[in-house]
């Protein structure tokens, strides 16, 4: 994807997505960006500083990404295990930031855009789970981190293959299958 004009910064992030799609979040470098997006070695650094800062770019929109869905989701009047499926489908849709948001040691995990966002998608899984839980405070935190622990790791398996669909399935029924065990007696 060469570039050629506009917007510089988010074809480095869209060519960045596509290096991690095909190498993974750690072996990415910002000369094989640059390479790959047509530009010279020098444009990614001056956009991002290093490449500690390009993923952090990427895993702020990665987070950005899934608030916007859970909150989406959450204007739906969506269950707490119906947010747990958008979870699911975000990553599953989304692997390379999925990748990226999971990658603490590689992102400056202190950058406020990056807790911001983080904190928004937090409070939307916390606002499922207090809506699911009528109960304390305490076990609404609990149910939260319940609840994402479950979609995460099932997130984790989908993305790096290591749950297959059954014919017929797809990722949201797959997905829903799990996440109604959050509910009572599910």
């Amino acid at each position: 994807m060469p570039y050629h004009h506009g917007d510089l910064r988010r074809a480095l992030l869209d060519t960045a997505l596509e290096a991690v799609a095909d190498q993974g979040p750690a072996a990415i470098s910002l000369r094989d960006v640059a390479r790959r997006a047509g530009v010279s070695h020098a444009a990614p650094t001056h956009h991002f500083g290093d490449k500690a800062g390009l993923l952090t770019a990427l895993a702020v929109e990665g987070w950005s990404l899934l608030s916007d869905a859970l909150t989406e989701a959450g204007q739906q009047k969506q269950s707490f295990a119906e947010l747990g499926v958008t979870y699911v489908l975000f990553a599953t849709a989304h692997p390379a930031h999925f990748a990226v948001m999971r990658a603490p040691g590689l992102i400056r995990s202190d950058d406020p855009a990056l807790v911001a966002a983080q904190q928004r998608a937090g409070d939307q899984l916390q606002a499922g789970a207090s809506s699911h839980d009528h109960g304390t405070t305490s076990e609404t935190a609990t149910t939260a981190l319940a609840g994402w622990a479950l979609v995460h790791g099932l997130s984790a398996l989908l993305v790096e293959g290591m749950v297959s669909l059954e014919p017929g399935t797809d990722v949201a029924t797959l997905a829903r299958s799990v996440t109604t065990r959050l509910s009572p007696g599910g």
